[in-house]
């Protein structure tokens, strides 16, 4: 497998040091449970590799998935911040996506809770990890969905869960003397 250089920045000379782009944290694209598929994990480190390489080729070898399958998990819905992260990866223009609507990236504010969104950390121009972060914003999002949604089922009567009077107590009792 070929590992390519970095990519110089354009006007850089040999004594200036480089810039550093810096890749936005973006929520790992909904996919489903697989060993060998595009886990959380492994779309981190393809776009912390296509960072260091700026090649689609050479990052989609390097977590042992191919270039026609990078390609489509940035075409899923819900990829919009990892089609974000992609693109500062490339050093190539991209729309911002605000990580807190999920109009914007396409996600519910559950499963942006639940994943918390993806930091790829460079060191020197080339990828040194990944950690994670608590998504807030979405866990009090869907939080005050939940609240909302609790509140409507309060205000029309109906009770979430019904209890006889008595209780299963009292029917063991009943039982036990006859």
């Amino acid at each position: 497998m070929k590992r390519y250089p970095p990519l110089p920045n354009a006007g850089e000379s040999a004594g200036e040091p480089r810039q550093t782009r810096r890749i936005p944290a973006f929520h790992p694209v909904p996919v489903g449970p697989r060993r060998d598929g595009w886990a959380p994990e492994r779309q981190a480190a393809f776009i912390g590799f296509l960072a260091q390489t700026r090649s689609v080729l050479a990052a989609a070898r390097a977590v042992g998935m191919g270039r026609e399958s990078a390609y489509r998990l940035r075409k899923r819905p819900g990829a919009a911040g990892f089609a974000a992260a992609w693109d500062a990866a490339l050093g190539t223009s991209h729309a911002p996506v605000d990580l807190a609507s999920a109009k914007s990236t396409g996600l519910a504010a559950g499963y942006r809770a639940e994943e918390g969104l993806i930091q790829i950390v460079m060191d020197r121009g080339r990828y040194a990890g990944t950690y994670w972060k608590d998504d807030n914003n979405a866990l009090l999002q869907h939080l005050a969905r939940m609240d909302r949604a609790g509140r409507r089922v309060s205000d029309s009567g109906t009770r979430l869960h019904r209890v006889k009077p008595g209780g299963a107590s009292t029917a063991r009792r009943h039982f036990a003397r006859a």
